[in-house]
């Protein structure tokens, strides 16, 4: 038989049901819950965490690393949309509220599998993005790299990417050249190694050396997101020769016609160009009142990297 006997008991259970609703509704719209705090996670420890896995290591491995993915990929959405509302500070070694576990949630998921690739690689660059993309935690970032040296000492995987964490956040390039240099000797690493050291040392923070560190990313990218994160970056490097080639054009136009209104359409009009000059991505670029060419905010590309030398922000 059924969970309800007769037609009668089911209507009185519906009725109850709908006037437990109703007073429930009520005494959230009088007594609202409370607005939610930061997440919590309560095992933090990863000897701890390898106890009561059990044996099954990798298996709750691969739940903290789906949970840090998942968490950062969430926050980062929200924190671009100015959900957070929260001001990062100046000081380097704070972690902003909305990042504060991210490192710990690395840090069990390579505790109870110490031969999770993708969660060092992958938690490295979480960690270094500058705020809001991510903690702005660069030094962080090298900890767990050489967490996982550790275990893997011949890893030359995670040489370069401590040589890039060096390079791109840390505008360190002398240590990003040692790390290249390191990861080179390693049996196996590629040939393109060698070279990045040797040019990241002699020019590091140019842009031409800046390209060639992201080409080997993209080469040794074994994911796709990585690889579509370093072809994005190749692109903004277009974007920046191109903002280099038109702004002495505009220049000169500024200077032969000084009263001219600068457009791009204006500048059409005048036979310096053929068309409106777009980003790699189609996006038209920008030109102001002063005849300052820039990217578009609207362009998938935006922002471009800080010019070599200038400090990444801090969080």
């Amino acid at each position: 038989m059924g969970r309800f006997r007769t037609p009668l008991a089911a209507s009185v259970a519906i009725v109850l049901l709908a006037s437990a609703a109703g007073v429930e509704a009520m005494r959230e719209s009088r007594y609202p819950p409370p607005p939610p705090g930061p997440p919590a996670m309560y095992l933090t420890s990863g000897s701890f965490v390898r106890r009561l896995a059990l044996g099954y290591n990798a298996f709750v491995a691969d739940i903290y690393w789906i949970r840090t993915a998942l968490d950062y990929g969430d926050l980062k959405l929200r924190l671009a949309r100015k959900e957070a509302g929260v001001t990062p500070t100046n000081n380097p070694a704070d972690v902003p509220a909305e990042y504060a576990l991210l490192y710990p949630l690395l840090d069990v998921t390579t505790s109870l599998d110490p031969r999770f690739n993708v969660a060092y690689r992958f938690g490295a660059i979480f960690l270094a993005e500058a705020y809001p993309g991510g903690p702005g935690r660069p030094d962080l970032a090298i900890a767990l790299l050489e967490k996982g040296l550790v275990d893997r000492p011949d890893k030359w995987e995670y040489m370069q990417d401590i040589g890039f964490v060096h390079y791109w956040w840390r505008r360190d390039y002398k240590a990003a050249a040692e790390w290249f240099a390191r990861a080179s000797q390693v049996e196996g690493a590629p040939w393109f190694l060698k070279s990045l050291a040797a040019t990241t040392l002699a020019a590091g923070g140019d842009r031409q050396s800046s390209r060639l560190m992201w080409q080997a990313i993209h080469q040794g990218a074994e994911v796709d997101w990585l690889k579509s994160d370093a072809e994005r970056h190749l692109l903004q490097f277009d974007a920046l020769d191109g903002i280099d080639q038109l702004q002495p054009l505009v220049n000169r136009v500024k200077q032969q016609a000084p009263t001219l209104r600068l457009s791009w359409e204006a500048l059409v009009r005048a036979g310096a160009l053929r068309g409106i000059p777009a980003d790699p991505s189609g996006t038209p670029f920008e030109i102001d009142a002063t005849g300052t060419v820039t990217l578009s905010p609207q362009s998938p590309l935006f922002p471009l990297p800080p010019p070599p030398g200038a400090p990444q922000p801090l969080s």
